[in-house]
């Protein structure tokens, strides 16, 4: 049973209004603090408008929030108007560099240095020359600029980062999936080379005895006895190939006591097999020496599906199976042929995927194999490269 897939994580997102109410709240702690700072040496009148500059500009944050540069912008006029204008200011350049592009943070960063500037002819710093109050000034808003850009820029950064991690888990989920249908895959034809021989044979077998049923008892008896070894031996192959599917390093320097996989070195077994189930096979050899494994597990799984196609749809026509090749003619040449049946065969059920299979199992070593029916009865041709 598969896990349940987990949503993918998300950003948590701010309340619409939580972002004005804390930039509010630093405008307004830090426009009393700079009140506080201007008391002692600053008039009732300018005092007045020291209040109402840090109440408008407090006012202007939910504008900040939502329109930054156009919060940014009011936010400067009201720093050319009083120092309490100044946190506002600062707070709307940060935002606006960290958010916005870097042009128009700058041009709103130049315009607060502007409105510091034009501040000074009515209302100058005390014990600060306009020369120092210039560079203070440039530091002070090249400082923010350079701050909110950098958020920005490790923002993004963090961003691509989340996208690459999830396209990188999306394309390991996507590989894990095909080697998952690729694995299904294989299962498939093993599973389908290796039942379907067996699965014929004691179909014979059980048509045979079902056809005779005054047989004497010992032929019946020999019959229910082949049944039930080739019963065996059909859950024991299925086994061994659901093994070398899973095949393990680990449990193979151990020796899990799993067979390997037949080769053409096991084909005189496979040949007499068929030949006690009834069926007339002539097999001709001119290898000249045994081929690759690899090149000798197709050729055996070619040579057991034509012997499965011929019990099944022609039975009880003769096989001529012909083994031709070597390692200076550079192929392995399979052929197998028998007459059609009268009737048109297919007296057992079948997928209609075998040769497909045959097809892509010769293609996966780098061969082919062609097939036709015709006058002279079914022939299938197999070409193997004889290196792997």
């Amino acid at each position: 049973m598969s896990e349940p897939r987990l949503p993918p994580a998300r950003r948590p997102r701010h309340q619409p209004g939580a972002g004005a109410l804390i930039l509010t709240g630093a405008t307004l702690l830090l426009g009393v603090l700079t009140l506080v700072g201007e008391w002692p040496h600053t008039s009732t009148s300018w005092l007045v408008v020291d209040v109402a500059t840090l109440a408008a500009s407090a006012g202007l944050m939910p504008l900040v929030s939502r329109h930054r540069v156009l919060g940014a912008g009011l936010q400067a006029v009201l720093a050319a108007v009083s120092p309490t204008g100044t946190p506002g200011s600062t707070i709307a350049t940060i935002q606006v560099a960290w958010r916005e592009r870097f042009t128009p943070a700058a041009v709103l960063a130049a315009a607060g240095v502007g409105a510091h500037l034009l501040r000074w002819l009515w209302r100058p710093f005390p014990g600060l020359s306009f020369s120092w109050w210039v560079v203070v000034a440039f530091a002070v808003y090249a400082a923010l600029l350079g701050w909110g850009a950098q958020a920005r820029a490790r923002e993004r950064l963090i961003g691509s980062l989340a996208e690459r991690a999830r396209r990188a888990e999306a394309d390991q989920e996507q590989r894990v999936a095909e080697a998952r249908i690729a694995e299904r895959t294989q299962i498939a034809r093993e599973m389908h080379d290796v039942l379907a021989h067996r699965l014929s044979l004691l179909a014979t077998y059980a048509g045979a005895m079902a056809y005779r049923p005054d047989a004497p008892v010992a032929q019946r008896t020999q019959a229910a006895d082949v049944i039930r070894t080739g019963a065996h031996e059909a859950l024991e192959e299925l086994r061994q190939v659901i093994a070398v599917l899973r095949d393990d390093p680990a449990d193979a320097d151990h020796g899990t006591g799993t067979r390997p996989q037949p080769t053409l070195a096991d084909l005189p077994t496979l040949v007499a097999e068929c030949t006690r189930a009834g069926m007339s096979i002539t097999v001709t050899d001119q290898t000249t020496q045994a081929p690759p494994s690899s090149i000798g597990r197709a050729a055996y799984r070619i040579v057991q599906e034509a012997l499965t196609n011929a019990r099944k749809h022609a039975p009880g026509a003769p096989v001529t199976l012909t083994l031709a090749g070597g390692t200076e003619a550079g192929w392995l040449t399979v052929t197998a042929k028998n007459p059609c049946a009268a009737d048109g065969g297919a007296h057992l059920p079948s997928s209609g995927t075998g040769l497909v299979g045959l097809a892509e199992r010769a293609r996966l070593v780098g061969g082919h194999l062609e097939h036709a029916a015709g006058p002279d009865g079914f022939q299938l041709e197999a070409r193997l490269p004889w290196t792997p």
